[in-house]
């Protein structure tokens, strides 16, 4: 893989996945970071339209005295408490109650970790931010904090107060624009599609994406990124690919132990799978882990994820033509997956027809080596 920093040079409008046009939907909303598909059809519309390649990203990156690699956050903690699964924290009081064996394990607190009590006279995150009276939470890791984690399985509570001046909690400001239509003749808006707004997105001053593909680039160059096709530079940043392959090494020794793990997903995660409802109609259902990771008898055991990312894209028709793609759901960035030992994906196999979902840089998950209290 060949490791690029992308620096927009103005704003990006990033469209969610709603339907939207003027007379029905007068707000166009953005989301960030952009998805797979988005990256992918900026950096064809570079090396051409037949051009096949494989991404990883897209992540952000920090640049102060070095770029730093910043991943999204894990989702499974309370404040820094790290949460385990129920069957794994067997000297827990909550062993005693009822839970649908069904459903992914409850997730509980070690039975040996401070109350919140003693974590607010303690200087807790939510009190205080480094330098700062304000509560500051990173909402984005750095690479050094990353690698801890994949090596201990924890995060210190200093590890996450966000530094003051980097924006690590939110590194990107929303602007919101209207846009008007004039009615000729007049100076009155039209009555039809005359007015909608957009939100457009703006990264912080000294944050970019970090981005890898395994195809060389001769840079600086630049692509159109987004909506409108705004400039984006694309610097070559070999100090990310050294960071990457880094975690990627310690994630591969933390696969192969064979024990229980945990399973740090640090892109959108697509799980989708065909299904036939009562109607005999095919449709494909997603949902928030790997179809092939089973709960009854098999070794997955429980998750932490948020709500659902929207994504939707475009398709060619049999005339060429590009029409929308149907959504999908992706698992937000950040959730993690309780398993009893190690388990791939699906979409890792090259030769299956949803390693697309791989290549366009989706479900990109790292390995933690659970390691008890």
């Amino acid at each position: 893989m060949y490791w690029y920093k992308l620096t927009p040079l103005d704003i990006l409008m990033l469209r969610d996945a709603k339907p939207f046009s003027p007379q029905e939907r007068a707000w166009a909303g953005s989301v960030f970071p952009p998805n797979g598909h988005t990256i992918a059809g900026a950096f064809k519309g570079l090396l051409g339209e037949k051009k096949d390649f494989n991404i990883v990203g897209p992540f952000l990156c920090y640049e102060s005295t070095e770029n730093t690699l910043y991943l999204p956050r894990p989702l499974g903690f309370v404040k820094s408490t790290a949460l385990v699964p129920l069957k794994w924290e067997t000297k827990s009081h909550i062993n005693n109650a009822l839970w649908d064996e069904t459903q992914p394990c409850p997730l509980v607190k070690p039975h040996n970790a401070k109350d919140e009590d003693e974590e607010e006279e303690d200087n807790d995150i939510s009190s205080k931010c480094v330098g700062s009276s304000e509560a500051k939470f990173r909402q984005y890791l750095p690479y050094d904090v990353v690698k801890k984690y994949l090596e201990s399985g924890r995060i210190d509570k200093e590890n996450w107060q966000a530094i003051e001046g980097r924006h690590e909690d939110k590194p990107w400001t929303i602007e919101t624009r209207s846009h008007n239509s004039i009615e000729p003749g007049t100076k009155q808006v039209k009555d039809a599609d005359g007015y909608f707004v957009e939100n457009a997105i703006r990264l912080h001053q000294n944050w970019s994406f970090a981005i890898g593909i395994d195809t060389p680039i001769t840079t600086p160059a630049t692509i159109r990124l987004g909506g409108e096709g705004h400039r984006v530079i694309v610097e070559s940043c070999p100090e990310l690919e050294e960071q990457w392959q880094e975690l990627q090494k310690i994630s591969g020794d933390n696969f192969n132990h064979h024990d229980k793990s945990i399973a740090y997903l640090v892109t959108p995660g697509v799980f989708e799978r065909p299904h036939t409802d009562k109607h005999q109609q095919r449709m494909n259902l997603c949902r928030p882990y790997p179809w092939e990771w089973k709960l009854k008898d098999g070794n997955f055991v429980s998750m932490s994820t948020e709500k659902a990312v929207p994504i939707s894209c475009r398709i060619r028709d049999e005339d060429k033509n590009s029409i929308p793609a149907p959504q999908v759901f992706a698992a937000p960035p950040g959730s993690l997956y309780y398993l009893n030992k190690p388990q791939g994906l699906f979409q890792d196999n090259k030769e299956s027809r949803v390693n697309n979902w791989r290549k366009l840089g989706y479900s990109e998950m790292l390995w933690i080596k659970y390691q008890g209290n």
